[in-house]
């Protein structure tokens, strides 16, 4: 096997980190991704991988970057989302990726710029090494997953095939197998206007709305707890957003409440919809005052549900990315259970790819004011990715 330090600096691993950093690719940066996937492509043509620019949403583009094998062996996908969250409220200069305490700090340093550093690394380092694979390697730098997932949803359209993925969300050197599926819902309660000093003249939507986040919680909540996945799991939902009314002395009108649900196998969209929906029947049958609808969100996802994400254990990309986290770390890694909505459940339900969660950095610093990781994490992942390529795609003599 490779031995892939010997084929990239620690210098330049650093320096991709802060220059992916540097570059702003949140919803309201100009351009979007724009800048950051044309560094990407141009480092990538620069170290000699194949690589491409692919248009999904005006000047918003993919990268896809390809270390070829000789098709003897299987493909694998190295998948990481080139957005961010705003650095708004920040407590550190989120662009200056400074170095300090052995970390390399700022917006995307943790989720996930530096993730996608250590992968496009491994695919230079490998590349220099001369060694040839049987296998290809694919790296897609997608956009939007901080919102509606556009990029993972175009690639998984076109048709891109692998056989594995590994999605380079951070994992704190564990990995993940399954995640919930995810939806945003927002139902929005119908009063009728009056003057405070008369509220009996109007219905009051803010307390509609109180009465069905009670029966929600009185109902769902029970039935919810009981619901729960190996992999990933209980089954939970939050109210996340309540607005209603517009002055204190007028009887609102209306009231929108917002969910995130959270949903594992045995639950579908179809059957989260009902449960509220049942809830919203029984309410408009005991008050006919009472009236409200359901929206799913659309800044959630584009045309592609966000469904869960459930991979077997016995799959040969969970074997490998497994073998290869216990021989870096020196013990058996864990499986995270109960992590955030990624792309992979997209990969894997409408790609049919095989796909496992892993990637550098602790995912408690991810959206935080104060977004870090650690240098000798990047490092890790660059020798955990590299031996999960050599063992998955196989190398040649």
């Amino acid at each position: 096997m490779v031995d892939i330090r010997k084929f990239y600096s620690l210098e330049e691993l650093i320096r991709l980190t802060q220059s992916l950093i540097q570059i702003p690719s949140h919803k309201d940066a100009d351009g979007r991704e724009k800048e950051v996937s044309k560094y990407i492509y141009n480092f990538c043509i620069e170290n000699d991988l194949e690589a491409e620019l692919i248009p999904v949403e005006r000047e918003r583009s993919n990268v896809i970057a390809y270390l070829r094998g000789d098709k003897a062996g299987k493909r694998l996908m190295l998948n990481g989302h080139t957005d961010t969250v705003p650095p708004y409220n920040m407590t550190i200069d989120p662009f200056a990726a400074e170095i300090k305490d052995g970390a390399i700090w700022g917006r995307g340093a943790v989720d996930m710029k530096g993730p996608i550093a250590s992968m496009l690394m491994t695919m230079v380092a490998l590349k220099r090494s001369g060694k040839r694979l049987k296998g290809d390697v694919i790296f897609t730098g997608v956009i939007g997953e901080e919102e509606r997932s556009e990029g993972s949803e175009y690639l998984v359209k076109s048709g891109l095939k692998a056989d594995g993925a590994i999605v380079g969300e951070p994992s704190n050197y564990e990995y993940a197998i399954g995640h919930r599926g995810l939806e945003w819902l927002e139902i929005i309660i119908k009063g009728k206007a009056a003057h405070g000093g008369v509220p009996h003249l109007g219905v009051n939507a803010i307390e509609k709305a109180a009465k069905l986040i009670e029966r929600i919680k009185d109902e769902l909540y029970p039935k919810l707890a009981e619901r729960y996945n190996e992999y990933m799991g209980p089954s939970v939902m939050n109210f996340g957003v309540i607005n209603g009314g517009s002055q204190p002395s007028t009887v609102a009108d209306t009231c929108s409440i917002k969910i995130d649900r959270r949903y594992v196998p045995g639950e579908t969209v179809e059957s989260v919809l009902k449960e509220y929906q049942d809830i919203i029947d029984s309410l408009k049958n005991e008050d006919t005052d009472f009236n409200a609808k359901i929206i799913r969100m659309p800044n959630n996802m584009l045309t592609l549900d966000h469904l869960y994400l459930i991979t077997s254990p016995d799959d040969p990309i969970v074997k490998t990315v497994r073998e290869s986290i216990k021989e870096v770390i020196r013990k058996e890694p864990r499986i995270t259970r109960r992590r955030g909505w990624t792309d992979a459940a997209l990969l894997s339900n409408y790609g049919n790819i095989p796909t496992v969660v892993f990637g550098p950095g602790n995912i408690l610093y991810s959206h935080t004011k104060d977004e870090r990781i650690k240098i000798s994490e990047l490092v890790d992942a660059v020798d955990i990715y590299s031996k999960i390529v050599q063992k998955f795609c196989g190398v040649c003599e």
